[in-house]
């Protein structure tokens, strides 16, 4: 290792994160004598191979000791982000893969250097293969100037495995350089298995090939740019095969694989009719399930798609051009759909908003009461003073409007679920509206004579839904017919 130079002020920012302090070595005190004795003093030191002064007086911590600290106010500041740091002295041997990992309150990274204040590795988990046995510099710091609170420094030696067989339930650490690495996995049981590779230094890839054909292939299904593979499978010898997002990178990763319970009765079921009151389990693989849903009475339903390994998305098909589709309206990445359905047969379509995730799914289908009091009229006569509820599900609603005599008409749409929008014609007239009233609702005001009007109500996007509120009302008004 190379000699530093006797005062080293080191601020190193990789990844948006900065890590930064000031190591001084202690001048000797008789450091203005003479030149000669000066001269003598720098020749044996030449001849000796001391711990650098930046190491001096830090609290040594043995590898595979776990360490709880704190970030505070009071410890060296970074002038650089003002984060806070604390520092410790490692003795580590040649050859080792160590890595360096934080957990507790503290939003913080981890950075390593050698002896001489080179950086060799810095992140949230830390790891660097040691090339030169010796003692090494452990900086924990906070994220930025606001991250302080306890942590837990964790160190190990990575043990990377040589094997090609991947068991069940025995996480395998190993390192990629640049090309893929293949592992056996025997499945003796039929039933729900659950693969990941994850990495903090590359974008990892998984592919899986089996019994009869079988092939599966994921990239970040199980975040960030990690992988994974969630799948029913057969008794039989598979495949895996760990790499890299673009056989690029390098790094260490770890390959697991484990069986999972199936939830509720144990039965999947990937296509299929449900009606209400029904649920059902099943699995996404990278195929669009389909199912049918019977309707028979009409009346508020609320789908939902549920999954803790998936993000769900649900389409909705139905009688005369319906069609409703959703990403997270329900819980976290959860889809859900709810809406006013007439008696029919609807066309159910389960899968992953972005279509390469992989796993398991729930699937209920509830009817849903209407708030007290309301009552719903999706068409007929409405008139002046009167005040309706209906339920738009992407078709306009039609009324019929009878008026005796010249009016001032204003017609109010409200709705807190969707974009309301007006149209009014007949007698001549074709008005529209849509943000007329407060917010999305809409509003028409018009002086109308005498006749028949037909009061459409419907959605600015046809893919909207909800419940709504119409009202009519009018002041006499002076008009004469247009001759």
């Amino acid at each position: 290792m190379a000699k530093s130079s006797p005062f080293a002020l080191i601020v190193v920012a990789v990844g948006g994160a900065v890590v930064g302090f000031l190591a001084a070595q202690t001048l000797s005190s008789d450091a203005s004598s003479s030149s000669s004795s000066s001269s003598s003093v720098a020749s044996q030191s030449a001849e000796q191979t001391p711990t650098a002064d930046a190491l001096v007086g830090l609290d040594s911590v043995t590898l595979g000791e776990r360490l709880r600290g704190e970030i505070t106010a009071s410890d060296l500041l970074n002038g650089n982000d003002g984060s806070r740091y604390d520092r410790y002295m490692m003795t580590l041997d040649e050859s080792d893969l160590v890595e360096f990992s934080l957990r507790g309150a503290l939003n913080g990274i981890v950075a390593l250097y050698d002896d001489q204040l080179q950086l060799l590795s810095v992140a949230p988990t830390a790891r660097h293969r040691i090339e030169q046995a010796g003692d090494y510099m452990v900086v924990v710091s906070g994220a930025d100037s606001s991250s302080y609170g306890p942590y837990t420094l964790n160190s190990r030696v990575v043990e990377l495995s040589d094997s090609t067989v991947l068991a069940l339930d025995a996480p395998l650490d190993s390192w990629l350089d640049g090309s893929s690495s293949e592992y056996t996995l025997t499945i003796e049981e039929a039933g729900m298995y659950q693969l990941e590779m994850r990495s903090d230094e590359f974008d990892a890839y998984l592919e899986l090939s089996g019994p009869n054909g079988y092939f599966r292939e994921d990239d970040d299904s199980a975040g960030n740019l990690d992988a994974r593979i969630s799948d029913f499978l057969v008794p039989g010898d598979y495949t895996v095969t760990a790499r890299t997002s673009y056989n690029e990178g390098a790094g260490l990763f770890t390959l697991t694989a484990e069986s999972r319970e199936l939830p509720g009765d144990g039965e999947l079921r990937n296509d299929g009719s449900i009606v209400p009151n029904d649920s059902l389990n099943g699995l996404y693989s990278g195929q669009n399930l389909s199912y049918q849903v019977e309707i028979e009475e009409a009346g508020m339903y609320q789908i939902d798609m549920m999954s803790d390994d998936i993000d769900a998305y649900l389409v909705l098909e139905g009688p005369d051009g319906y069609y409703r589709e959703n990403d997270d309206g329900g819980d976290n990445l959860n889809a859900r759909i709810a809406d006013f359905f007439e008696p029919g047969t609807y066309q159910l379509t389960a899968r992953t908003a972005y279509g390469s995730d992989s796993g398991l799914f729930r699937i209920t289908l509830e009817p849903q009461e209407l708030p007290e009091g309301i009552e719903l009229r999706n068409s007929g006569a409405i008139t002046l003073g009167e005040t309706l509820n209906g339920w738009y599900t992407g078709e306009s609603l039609v009324y019929e409007l009878e008026l005796a005599e010249s009016s001032l008409v204003t017609i109010n749409m409200r709705s807190s679920d969707f974009d309301a929008y007006l149209e009014l014609e007949g007698e001549g007239v074709a008005v529209s509206d849509d943000d007329g009233g407060a917010g999305t609702d809409a509003q028409l005001q018009q002086q109308l004579l005498p006749g028949t009007y037909t009061v459409i109500a419907r959605g600015f996007s046809t893919a909207s839904s909800g419940l709504f509120e119409l009202d009519v009302t009018a002041e006499p008004a002076q008009m004469q017919p247009n001759m």
